[in-house]
């Protein structure tokens, strides 16, 4: 009340002062909401409170409109400090009391300053169209079942209106509302008037029965047409893009089928299609609005096989023509482009995708006229392309325009190849595709024979998008042999069969790899392609690995051959992480059959032999090259990395280790011991490690022992020299120290459970491995704040699934640990249980689970008469919980407050340890459970539920043994 007086007594405070205190009031609303006094819900008020303000002067009427318009945002909008099942219940609630009464008063007060003559030079009524739209726009936005999409799903949002609010979209003159205000009102307004629309328009379909939703529609087509038929105002760019978002929304929210009924779908269908060519014709106006239409056309083409309706689509007309829109427009921004200097869309490759994958549908549609148009322009670029090569003459602008026009050619032939479906294809089509192929062939051909003087970065990562998109639909076990595209290659090419094709993808690998090794986005391109025929098809990558040329790749892999292996020159060692993905395709494609054949393996690994040979030759030397012994070995180790991921076989993996240790491990160990402060050199090296430990192959029964002991010692060795680096600063502490440590917690926690070796055997015979490993956990641990372990998901994640094995399987250890230790780990488990990752919290429910049982076995030992006495680690750990009573407490109230208050997202793995963790307090504490939280958490009810309350606290531990936990527990 303190502050709606304030606000209504000084209606000319300052706009900062104003908006703090609507935002203060929207705040209390929201917050108070379920409060009560006198049996009357006070906050809940709103209509009234603003009623006073509306009846004032257009300084109050704003002040009253800003209100509500806040405090309806205020009420959608989650907060991080609160449970979410707390905001769901009061937006729930507001939506239900209050929300249509708004959306209804808005409305009026719009149809109100609609029907009179606003002056709009006026600054006061300038504000107070603009904050009723506002209000307006936020009732629609309105978050009415809880399932806000994020803003990037745009196109598929639909508004969940509830049934109560039938009435005011069955009336016709709700959406007349809009459509006039945007006639009558200067542009600057509009974009909110067509933010309106477009949520009006993507009101949900039931709603309506059929006959509601055809008159719905009607009236929303109408206005869609009125606007295109007057597009003075779309020159706003503000403006164009809602109405394109308005467009697309037509589709997304109704059927072919739906629209072809419209009275007007002829007309409209043809404005659409104007306005679509015009729009796509002038490229350089709002690039980031094209998506929408080209969503709308993409919906409409993929539509047509579907439609029932006997009306005319005439998709067949228009489609074709928004096709060569599309394609001519971007072929003519080329020059421009180039010779104006301006910002290239072939940059963003990403938008590019987006738009081709659009365009595949669209152009599929009257395939025949898209095929036509390609292939006509795709001629004309490519003879002119070819003249100007051969010309003395030709200016490198002239030569630059045609290969850009070329690069969007090919770009455009990959992505409406990539559009064929399967079950709608027919042979004609597939010829068709035949003669796009058969002239991006040829032109690779031309550009690949040139390479030595010159080449095209951007005409390259086109063709090897095409490549893909080739690849997808063309290559593997269920294309037909006999298709219509095979045919076409055979007569223009020689390309008989899949076999010679497949020599076609490797040898433009193999040619992209020799001259674009220092060109990092077409090498790593070329790598996911070679990557991804080597896990195709087993039929096709048994025919890949006959070729020759992939036979001289598995026999030369060398910098000689390939110069991106090589150590030279590179400006960064993180450029080597493409060599990973090189050796993974290549250890694929050597496993097919490479069987038991050790000789074949031995000639492979020649060249990684020799690199290993050369750094333990520099290592055994007083005074080396530091940084070509670093480039080595990062290199090497990125390429093993590679070769350990494809060999999955028992065998294979054999090989592989046998090869390694024990030769080679040393080395890794000693550049760990030198360069431990660089993370360029030791995270390779670790991951190498870590892939190693982590190996199908060992998961499906291959577990060297002595591999145990390496990991420990790699560990061990690590994390002794990490800590001696001293404070990091903040922003490099990850990259430096944390992600190391990260990598170590996820070696040691496959290396315990991976079963490598009997654990009580080392202790047996003196082998201190395990225990150098798990003391050397415990100090990296304590190097790291609470805060840390939360902060960065990577480590949090190694970290606490870690610990869940060492709860589960060596408690023992931990029970022996330090006071302050157990209390580091204990805090750690009690903060992971509010972790926002769900898998954080249900590993910390996991380890509390382990925990707890683990103590209350010792706690019922310790209370029987027994011969045998508790381990001496046993009786601490009991000692240390006895004197710290509150982390027990702490914990079982975190678990119960995040079961009863929260949106709990894993009931099952919650619902373990909370048996145990309520036995032992009652143990440790010397007081019954249900009299101290139970009578805290009921007494905080409201006096009507207390006794509801107190039974669930009753039934809860009906017939519940106390001196059984596994049995009782699921109970």
């Amino acid at each position: 009340n303190y502050v709606l007086n304030y606000l209504a007594t000084r209606p000319k405070l300052a706009t900062f002062v104003t908006q703090a205190l609507i935002q203060l009031y929207a705040r209390i609303t929201k917050l108070g909401w379920f409060d009560c006094q006198k049996d009357e819900y006070v906050f809940r008020n709103v209509i009234t409170d603003v009623t006073r303000f509306l009846q004032d002067s257009v300084e109050h009427c704003i002040i009253g409109v800003t209100i509500l318009s806040q405090l309806t945002n205020e009420i959608n909008q989650a907060d991080t400090t609160h449970p979410l099942t707390k905001h769901r219940k009061i937006a729930s609630s507001f939506r239900d009391s209050s929300l249509f009464d708004i959306f209804t008063l808005s409305c009026n007060l719009l149809k109100q300053a609609s029907g009179k003559n606003l002056n709009l030079n006026d600054e006061s009524q300038h504000g107070l169209l603009m904050q009723l739209l506002k209000l307006t726009h936020n009732c629609l936005n309105f978050d009415f079942i809880g399932t806000s999409t994020d803003e990037s799903s745009d196109d598929l949002c639909t508004v969940q209106i509830p049934t109560s609010w039938r009435s005011a979209f069955l009336d016709s003159s709700t959406l007349q509302l809009f459509f006039d205000l945007y006639h009558s009102i200067p542009p600057s307004f509009s974009p909110l008037v067509l933010s309106c629309l477009v949520q009006i328009a993507s009101v949900r379909r039931s709603l309506f029965n059929n006959a509601e939703r055809a008159k719905f529609l009607s009236h929303l087509v109408d206005g869609v047409k009125r606007i295109l038929e007057n597009p003075q105002s779309l020159s706003d760019p503000n403006n164009y893009h809602e109405f394109c978002r308005l467009l697309a929304r037509l589709k997304s929210n109704y059927q072919l089928g739906e629209l072809v009924k419209v009275e007007n779908y002829p007309e409209v269908i043809r404005l659409i299609a104007n306005f679509t060519v015009t729009s796509l014709q002038h490229w350089e106006f709002a690039p980031n609005s094209v998506h929408y239409l080209l969503s709308l056309w993409q919906r409409l083409a993929a539509s047509v096989p579907y439609v029932k309706a006997t009306e005319p689509h005439m998709l067949e007309t228009y489609t074709p023509e928004v096709t060569k829109a599309y394609i001519t427009s971007r072929l003519e921004s080329v020059h421009i482009i180039l010779r104006d200097g301006l910002e290239d869309p072939l940059d963003d490759t990403g938008l590019v995708q987006q738009q081709l994958d659009q365009l595949s549908t669209i152009g599929r549609c009257e395939y025949e006229k898209t095929c036509a148009l390609l292939v006509q322009l795709f001629d004309q670029s490519a003879q002119s392309y070819q003249e100007l090569l051969q010309s003395a003459t030709a200016s490198p602008m002239d030569l630059a325009v045609q290969e850009g026009r070329l690069t969007w050619l090919v770009y455009i032939i990959g992505a409406v190849i990539g559009g064929r479906v399967s079950f709608a294809s027919t042979d004609e089509q597939d010829a068709m595709d035949g003669e796009l192929v058969c002239r991006v062939l040829q032109l690779m051909n031309l550009t690949d024979s040139r390479l030595a003087q010159a080449g095209n970065e951007k005409l390259e990562l086109a063709m090897l998008s095409f490549f893909e998109q080739f690849r997808k639909i063309y290559i593997g076990d269920q294309v037909q042999k006999s298709s219509k595209l095979y045919r076409r290659l055979s007569e223009v090419l020689g390309l008989n069969d899949e076999t010679m094709v497949l020599s076609v993808f490797i040898g433009k690998i193999i040619t992209n790899l020799k001259y674009w090794g220092r060109c990092e986005p077409i090498t790593s391109k070329t790598l996911q392609l070679l990557n991804d025929l080597s896990i195709g098809y087993p039929f096709s990558v048994r025919k890949l690995v006959k070729l020759s040329a992939v036979q001289f790749m598995l026999n030369n892999h060398t910098s000689e051959h390939f110069s991106f292996l090589g150590i030279n020159n590179q400006s960064n060692l993180t450029d080597m992480r493409c060599r990973t993905t090189f050796y993974t395709a290549l250890g694929r494609l050597l496993m097919v059959d490479l069987g038991e054949d050790e000789d074949q393996y031995e000639q492979f690994m020649l060249p990684l032999t020799a690199a290993f040979e050369t750094v333990a030759q520099m290592f055994s030397t007083n005074t080396f090259n530091e940084q070509e012994a670093k480039r080595t070995l990062v290199g090497l180790v990125r390429d093993l990395r590679g070769i350990a991921f494809a060999f999955n076989a028992k065998t294979s993996f054999m090989m592989l280790f046998e090869w390694i240790y024990p030769s080679y491990m040393p080395i890794l160990q000693r550049a760990i011991e030198l360069w431990y402060h660089d993370p360029a050199c030791t995270t390779p090296v670790l991951k190498l490690m870590a892939e190693l430990v982590h190996n199908r192959a060992i998961l499906a029964g291959i577990r060297p022992p002595i591999y145990f002991r390496e990991t420990s010692k790699m560990i061990t060795t690590y994390g002794n020299r990490i800590l001696t680096l001293g404070e990091v600063p903040k922003d490099q502490v990850y990259a430096l120290k944390l992600k190391g440590i990260s990598i170590c917690f996820s070696m040691l926690k496959a290396a315990l459970s991976g079963s490598y070796v009997n654990f009580g055997v080392f202790r047996l015979y003196g082998d201190d491995a395990l225990d150098n490993a798990l003391q050397t956990f415990i100090k990296l641990l304590l190097s790291i704040p609470h805060s840390d372990l939360l902060d960065y998901p990577k480590l949090s994640q190694s970290y606490y699934s870690l610990l869940e094995v060492l709860t589960q399987d060596h408690m023992n250890f931990i029970a022996s640990l330090e006071p302050h230790v157990i209390m580091y780990i204990l805090s750690s488990i009690s903060e992971g249980l509010t972790a926002l990752d769900t898998m954080v919290c249900t590993g910390c429910c996991s380890c509390l689970d382990h925990i707890v049982t683990y103590l209350f076995k010792q706690l019922s030992r310790s209370t029987k008469k027994r011969t045998t006495p508790l381990t001496q680690e046993s009786d601490r750990f009991l000692h240390i919980m006895q004197q710290h009573p509150e982390m027990i407490q702490q914990m079982l109230s975190t678990v119960l407050n995040i079961i009863i208050f929260e949106d709990c997202r894993n009931q099952w793995s919650m619902s373990r340890p909370l048996l145990g963790l309520i036995l032992l307090n009652e143990k440790v504490n010397d007081l019954c459970f249900h009299c101290s939280w139970r009578s805290c958490i009921v007494n905080s009810q409201p006096p009507e539920k207390q006794q509801a309350m107190h039974l669930c606290f009753e039934n809860l531990m009906e017939g519940i043994e106390r001196n059984l936990l596994t049995k009782n527990r699921d109970r």
